[in-house]
């Protein structure tokens, strides 16, 4: 089968499914939170595999379990379970199987399963989705997106990783959680914002909590749970890995009534992940400071020019040194550690893969670029001009205007937008704000960043695998908060599997397959038996 998680054993119906599968007694759950086995329904789907044959998976769907005793709101505090029982016409048991844990959160905003028919089924974004939940903070009907006044709107990702690592997963004999949660847009009827810091990170968790409390009714092996997330979701996703049974999120969880179960995960993936919000505007503008706007026109070079100096400030004090022996990564030596770890490698691989007349084409119409012995090189300077227009103004991620979609994450109560910087405080121009970063936000910052969990305060029940992806085109955030989080985790001596894909954008996932496989190896499985 194309997508290669099941390498070395005996192949049923096409695809390798041969493996020793195990059953533990259940473990205790909190009252209400009990899964069951006998409520699902039974459905078939064609997936077609990386190699483009077709699989008929035959697979039982519980939809919308809540996983807290006191939800906020069920729309979206509720999760979908999906488990393969027949591939291909022949019977299987997945009881064993690793567990993705995919996510569909995009521009943090609110991320429903409830009305999910399928596997993959899931919506992310705003518009105007459903309350209807119970608490203390009774939803209303509204989760519609706050009007952006400048250019830094935070782009969900679209396609790429948002479906294709479930549909594969269950062809691989996988069991697929798709947990919703709450997002920065929704707002109950007293005007209140309910799904802002940190409740996105708290609800994943609560759902992991419900998954491992349920070991031996739910099916799969919740010593295994493997996420999965695009952009905001990818951070939340690495923040999940990250951040697994810190003590931070103790009263969050207990507020909720979450299951008295680890939320720890096994394993991580995460694609574009939008994280590190409090340094990205930095970071942002060392990367895509020269670049033009769409427009044609550069942004603010007095503004550029100074995050660039604080995130010279903040790369020297993480003391991450890059991948393959490259040394202490510095705002200096940066661009040629992304050259040569990244998008050099990045480049050569796309190009051999082409046709020899593919590649003279490419080449023609890239001549920044140079092919030799088999391998791309080019400097950072053309790779920034290749790439184009920045995405985003500065500051990209909290805006002097209070317009970014990050602005909105850190709202509380009725204030539907906060500074979290010191610089976008200061800097303001709504009027709105004290000049200063509400007494709160330092706290959420932590609770909403895995590098505070990887270096501030290293958390030894984080996820120790990690697959990190993004395009190169990709100017959602800066290429280094990916290749900084892969350095910390590789640091602390992590297996780490990162690569850039050539010349995609935003959302892209070129290597399911890969990934799928990769699932197969950390975990030590080798697919399920025959029943």
């Amino acid at each position: 089968m194309g997508i290669g998680a099941t390498a070395g054993v005996a192949a049923v119906g096409g695809i390798a499914l041969n493996a020793n599968a195990s059953s533990e007694g259940a473990a205790t759950t909190d009252s209400g939170l009990v899964f069951d086995p006998e409520g699902y329904t039974e459905k078939t789907k064609t997936i077609t595999d990386t190699d483009g044959d077709d699989h008929e998976v035959t697979y039982h769907f519980w939809q919308a379990l809540t996983y807290v005793a006191k939800p906020v709101d069920k729309t979206y505090q509720c999760l979908n379970v999906s488990v393969p029982v027949k591939i291909d016409g022949t019977a299987i048991d997945a009881s064993d199987a690793p567990i993705l844990f995919a996510n569909s959160v995009g521009g943090y905003m609110p991320s429903d399963v409830s009305t999910a028919t399928e596997v993959g089924g899931a919506s992310a974004g705003g518009g105007m989705m459903p309350g209807g939940g119970t608490g203390s903070a009774a939803p209303s009907a509204s989760a519609s997106a706050p009007a952006a006044a400048g250019a830094n709107g935070n782009t969900n990702a679209t396609g790429g990783a948002l479906n294709s690592n479930q549909l594969l997963a269950l062809a691989a004999g996988y069991v697929v959680v798709e947990p919703g949660a709450r997002g920065r847009t929704l707002k109950n009827a007293d005007g209140e914002y309910y799904g802002t810091a940190p409740a996105v990170i708290v609800d994943l968790k609560a759902a992991v909590r419900y998954v491992r409390s349920n070991k031996g009714r739910i099916p799969g092996d919740v010593d295994r749970i493997v996420s999965a997330g695009t952009s905001a979701g990818g951070a939340v996703s690495a923040l999940l890995g990250a951040s697994g049974d810190s003590r931070l999120y103790d009263s969050y969880l207990e507020e909720l009534g979450a299951a008295d179960a680890s939320d720890a995960i096994f394993a991580t993936g995460a694609w574009c992940p939008i994280t590190d919000l409090e340094h990205a505007d930095g970071a942002y503008e060392w990367n895509w400071g020269a670049n033009a706007l769409s427009t044609g026109a550069q942004v603010d070079q007095t503004v550029s020019k100074a995050l660039r100096s604080q995130f010279a400030e903040y790369q020297a004090g993480l003391r991450l040194r890059g991948l393959n022996g490259f040394g202490t990564l510095t705002a200096r030596n940066y661009d040629e550690y992304l050259l040569k770890q990244y998008m050099e490698p990045s480049a050569t691989t796309y190009l051999a893969a082409l046709s020899d007349s593919e590649r003279a084409t490419y080449l023609a119409a890239n001549t920044f670029l140079t092919w030799s012995g088999g391998r791309a090189t080019f400097t950072w300077a053309d790779f920034l001009t290749h790439v184009g227009a920045r995405k985003k103004d500065a500051p990209a991620f909290d805006a002097f205007d209070l317009s970014a979609g990050e602005n909105n994450e850190f709202g509380a109560g009725t204030t539907l937008s906060r500074h979290f910087t010191a610089y976008g405080a200061k800097n303001d121009t709504t009027g709105l704000s004290s000049k200063r970063v509400a007494s709160d936000i330092p706290a959420k910052l932590d609770l909403m960043n895995p590098m505070y969990h990887l270096v501030e305060k290293v958390n030894g029940k984080r996820s120790k695998h990690w697959w990190i992806r993004l395009g190169t085109k990709d100017s959602d955030t800066s290429h280094t908060v990916s290749a900084n989080l892969a350095a910390a985790a590789k640091g602390l001596g992590d297996d780490v599997n990162h690569l850039y894909y050539w010349d995609q954008g935003h959302g892209a996932n070129t290597d399911p397959g890969d990934f799928i496989t990769w699932i197969a190896k950390v975990t030590g499985y080798k697919g399920p038996k025959k029943k």
